[in-house]
């Protein structure tokens, strides 16, 4: 029987967490990060024995993570007024705080999707390829990705920029469904044009009363 994968974070000290927090995250080496209730089948026998892979808590499929991204998550307490009882509220307002952030750095022509799941549900299996509730789009073309993870105490939102395409996660999977590596096509950091992508995170960080939290995780 394999060891059992490590959890990304430790999730019982997050929910004890008493204040709003921002999270701003480095990877020291690429990492695969599965959703909270996938099997590690999805991925192919080798990549589990050569790759750092961890589990989220939280919905949506696998993702690649590179130490460039713009990786940060969110923790609302339960008692905050930025709590939102409703799954879809919640998340459109964090996509709402990174459209904000990256228009006022000069980023055009975005939206935050409102609206609930869309694209093939077998593409599911990794992150970035359909679109989900506050999610944020330049045109078609994901920029913001978002999941969230909710328990009595409050809700984490993950969400990150990827700084390379994606693509490459489709030759970790055991079986890559038929369209997948074209619906990978997302918006990178570099496209962005962003003079100074890591200050656009600190003031991400330290709006609206957030304490903010620096992590480096060596996978």
């Amino acid at each position: 029987m394999s060891a059992p994968i490590e959890e990304l974070y430790d999730y019982d000290v997050v929910r004890r967490l008493e204040n709003p927090t921002a999270l701003i995250v480095h990877l020291a080496r690429p990492t695969i990060v599965l959703g909270g209730n996938q099997d590690a089948s999805v991925l192919r026998d080798d990549v589990l024995a050569e790759w750092p892979v961890r589990r989220r808590r939280g919905g949506g499929g696998v993702v690649l993570l590179q130490p460039d991204d713009l990786w940060i998550d969110w923790w609302i307490p339960a008692s905050d007024d930025r709590w939102q009882g409703d799954v879809r509220v919640a998340a459109v307002q964090t996509g709402d705080w990174w459209r904000d952030a990256l228009e006022a750095g000069g980023v055009t022509n975005l939206t935050t999707h409102h609206d609930g799941v869309e694209g093939d549900p077998s593409w599911r299996v990794v992150c970035f390829a359909g679109r989900g509730p506050g999610e944020v789009f330049q045109g078609e073309r994901k920029v913001v990705g978002l999941t969230q993870w909710r328990v009595r105490e409050g809700t984490f939102l993950s969400t990150v920029v990827h700084a390379q395409p994606s693509t490459g996660v489709v030759d970790l999977l055991a079986a890559p469904p038929a369209g997948l590596r074209e619906a990978l096509d997302h918006v990178t950091v570099g496209e962005l044009g962003l003079s100074d992508p890591d200050h656009l995170l600190a003031n991400l960080a330290d709006s609206l009363r957030w304490q903010r939290r620096v992590l480096y995780l060596d996978a």
